[in-house]
């Protein structure tokens, strides 16, 4: 029985879900990262509702794996991620199969081997892709969304092919309803590939749009999908530990939904913007330029055949443009984040990457007899030189994509912990400056004496609620949510608790608005506000730097993002003011080794720190 099984079990599908598996594996980030990681994590581990739309079926996806019995809660979570983008990686590799003629491969002439070894390599490829990988290594839940996109792709392909034999089966399009409904839960940007979809329903005989029955049939399985989102309000009524935007009411929820929270006028752009927007989907650099070759031979071939999947592959491109380019109109330093949204596109671009890759090798081995063509050394050439693209993709974007040593934002969190004294407020600014510490505080349990306050939110009523022993009885309530900033918002906060504990802000917030009514004291990357104190300089305090672990920002690793690269600079930063304050005190020799230590760690500041020396008659 076990052997016919095995004899059943296709070992390039094997490999197609194996290897980047055992590759995001190798390159997983041990815990929690930056941006949305903290927060996310946060969530699952409590399945809570992350930030808008909520995510609820990623959260729900997610949550079996931090039952593992090894690791952190977020490295659990990060092997989820790796496992939906192996799943998507399998999806690349099923829909080059099928994509291809004849099913395996072009008549009985073709070994099947030479199929499927290109169905592996644009699994691979896509696997490898600078944008997959990224997203691969901690928790994201975009590869969830390209599995999806990628079984909704091969659920209307068999449609079709059923269809083309007589037999309909509109349980496919069912499926794919389903599915997509479920999908909202993961991101809502499965929205923009519904125009591909559609084209391949109705393209395959426009009398389909009549079928009033089938229709409504297929609306009735997407909202049946769509229902994940019922988990944001059924779970806020338990209050669970992360509960963004309390949606229990309806008017809560719609605006979790609908993204209400966010910017809603955009600013104006021009050309420049506009071409680097544009930008953003980059399959050049996902795939290199002789993926692009190949690309654009698979999309050409697969028009005499497959013409409407093409169409449905620049439907996709074209809706994804017009929607993250045109509406959402990101600004030049906020592009990277646009860039997430294109990856079920590129799981499509690999599927032409195959399709162009088989072509090319059956047009190279006409002449070649077929017995000779099922020789080992032939069988081995062949595999060898459908696997130098993402052989070759592999080794480029290994070192940068590497995580298995990023412990910057763990470190940045407990550093920002060990720097503040018992029942302090701290309030912080940017995300990546609170999402990390909602999750040590909040999944690890670490430092539940302090309570970590995030600016931006105080503008929301559903954050007040969130904190009662804080703001059950503040003027905040008083002001209309409309009607506040959150600058005013923490300045009013800040009064409310300064005279009843420690009050500090992080290295965001300290640049982000002024505290001239207050003196301030800077320890290690926190800094304590003081009240009365505005016209006293306070030497910072030394003695937590000692407390710090240095690897957050010693490390050799070659993965930097943007975050990762502002944490690290904030380490130099911070060394940087406390040295200034110190030379101008008069501490000469702790200020200048306080300067030597903000160059050594960002070399980058060598220059402000000589000419900062120099400017104390310091050589």
């Amino acid at each position: 029985m076990f052997s016919s099984f095995f004899r059943r079990v296709d070992p390039f599908a094997v490999l197609a879900v194996t290897v980047p598996l055992a590759i995001y594996l190798l390159t997983l980030a041990p815990s929690v990262t930056f941006f949305d990681s903290g927060e996310f994590i946060t969530a699952i581990h409590s399945l809570g509702t992350a930030h808008s739309p909520g995510y609820p079926f990623f959260v729900n996806y997610a949550k079996p794996f931090t039952w593992l019995p090894f690791g952190n809660i977020a490295f659990r979570v990060n092997i989820a991620t790796a496992v939906s983008a192996a799943a998507a990686c399998y999806g690349a590799y099923l829909l080059v199969l099928v994509m291809l003629p004849g099913g395996d491969a072009d008549g009985a002439a073709m070994p099947r081997y030479v199929a499927r070894g290109c169905a592996l390599a644009a699994a691979l490829a896509f696997a490898f892709s600078a944008r997959l990988w990224l997203q691969s290594n901690h928790d994201k839940p975009y590869p969830l969304v390209s599995f999806i996109v990628a079984v909704v792709f091969w659920a209307l392909l068999r449609f079709r092919t059923r269809y083309d034999e007589g037999e309909e089966c509109p349980h496919y399009v069912y499926l794919g309803a389903f599915l997509c409904g479920l999908a909202t839960g993961a991101h809502q940007t499965i929205i923009l590939m519904l125009p591909s979809f559609a084209w391949l329903i109705i393209s395959k005989d426009w009398r389909l749009l009549g079928r009033v029955k089938e229709f409504l049939i297929a609306v009735a399985f997407g909202l049946l999908g769509f229902a994940i989102q019922l988990h944001m309000p059924v779970r806020a009524l338990k209050n669970p530990l992360l509960n963004w935007g309390d949606p229990r009411t309806l008017d809560q929820f719609l605006w979790n939904l609908l993204r209400k929270g966010y910017p809603s006028d955009p600013p104006v752009r021009d050309l420049t913007l506009l071409w680097q927007q544009l930008c953003a989907f980059n399959v050049p650099s996902e795939f290199t330029w002789v993926g692009i070759g190949l690309l654009v031979l698979g999309l050409v071939v697969s028009c005499r055949r497959r013409r409407d999947e093409v169409i449905a592959y620049f439907l996709g491109i074209g809706t994804s443009l017009v929607v993250i380019v045109g509406h959402f109109n990101a600004q030049a330093d906020l592009i990277f984040l646009t860039e997430e949204f294109f990856t079920p596109l590129y799981l499509l671009s690999a599927v032409f990457i195959g399709v162009g890759l088989f072509w090319l090798l059956r047009r190279a081995v006409d002449s070649i007899q077929v017995e000779k063509l099922t020789s080992v050394p032939i069988k081995v050439l062949v595999l060898v030189f459908t696997l130098m693209l993402p052989g070759t993709i592999c080794a480029l974007n290994y070192y940068e994509n590497d995580q298995h040593d990023n412990y910057v934002a763990f470190d940045y969190a407990t550093n920002t912990f060990r720097s503040l004294p018992h029942n302090t407020a701290l309030f912080t600014w940017g995300d990546s400056g609170a999402f990390p510490l909602w999750y040590l505080q909040g999944v690890e349990r670490m430092r539940e004496d302090l309570d970590l306050l995030h600016t931006p939110h105080l503008v929301f009523r559903w954050y007040l609620d969130a904190f009662p022993h804080l703001f059950g009885q503040s003027m905040l309530r008083a002001v209309p949510e409309d009607a506040q900033s959150a600058e005013s918002a923490l300045k009013m906060a800040v009064a409310e608790q300064i005279g009843r504990r420690p009050v500090f802000i992080d290295f965001s917030t300290r640049y982000s608005l002024p505290f001239a009514e207050y003196g301030m004291q800077q320890r290690g990357i926190a800094y304590r506000l003081i009240q009365g104190g505005k016209d006293t300089v306070y030497p910072p305090d030394l003695s937590v730097w000692g407390l710090y672990s240095s690897r957050g920002y010693t490390s050799q690793m070659g993965f930097r993002d943007l975050d990762t690269g502002k944490a690290i600079l904030i380490y130099a930063m911070a060394r940087l003011e406390g040295g200034e304050i110190l030379l101008r005190t008069g501490y000469r020799s702790p200020g200048v080794e306080e300067l030597r230590l903000a160059a050594a760690i960002a070399p980058e500041l060598r220059g402000q720190v000589e000419q900062m020396l120099g400017a104390y008659g310091v050589r």
